[in-house]
């Protein structure tokens, strides 16, 4: 269980971070947007790392008090659900 809960880990991360990235870029060329829903969705499920990595590498919602706040208080959420399930 460990090493699948980790594999997911890894991924969801990734997927978080990838997410948030494209956003900003469709962001620069004026697209249609990620919903600010699905981002906050990534980061409950355990991605909350990889989107926070991403706010403030791509610079991406960091005005946001919403995204300032909650993906914080996710990623605080997931450490102790992640350190529940692995200890």
């Amino acid at each position: 269980m460990q090493t699948g809960l980790f594999v997911w880990l890894l991924f969801i991360n990734a997927v978080g971070y990838l997410v948030m990235s494209e956003d900003k870029k469709r962001a620069r060329k004026h697209r249609d947007r990620v919903p600010e829903r699905t981002l906050f969705l990534l980061a409950l499920i355990g991605g909350a790392l990889g989107v926070l990595i991403a706010m403030y590498r791509k610079r991406h919602k960091t005005r946001h008090i919403s995204f300032r706040l909650g993906i914080p208080a996710l990623l605080f959420i997931n450490a102790l659900l992640y350190g529940y399930f692995l200890r």
